[in-house]
């Protein structure tokens, strides 16, 4: 299985998800979305399998910044050029599992998914 997560590497999310797949001896490729970056092509293939409201952080502070006009009149479009212009606003980690994208980190999860 060819596991790439994606991500920033100071987030405490990521960060355990490491940990775990490190632990676990699952090996993995990481993205960095600020220093890797991201394409529109690649983002709106996780929109099309997730959905831009799963996709999209909004208790992350990046979001929160906004002013609440930008934030009261999201649609797919205003996320995806949200989450295109700053990647932080996407939802970590994000793990492409042989083409099946999941988002968030959950021990119980990754062990049945991943631990072999």
């Amino acid at each position: 299985m060819t596991l790439i997560l994606y991500g920033i590497p100071n987030c405490d999310t990521v960060k355990k998800a490491r940990r775990w797949l490190d632990g676990h001896g699952v090996a993995y490729r990481f993205h960095d979305y600020r220093k890797d970056g991201l394409d529109a092509g690649q983002l709106q293939g996780w929109i099309d399998a997730l959905g831009w409201e799963k996709l999209l952080n909004k208790s992350g502070t990046t979001f929160r910044k906004l002013p609440d006009a930008q934030k009261d009149g999201l649609d797919a479009a205003s996320a995806k050029a949200l989450m295109l212009e700053q990647p932080a606003m996407i939802r970590r980690p994000l793990v492409d599992a042989d083409g099946a994208f999941s988002v968030g980190f959950s021990a119980d999860d990754w062990q049945q998914r991943f631990a072999a």
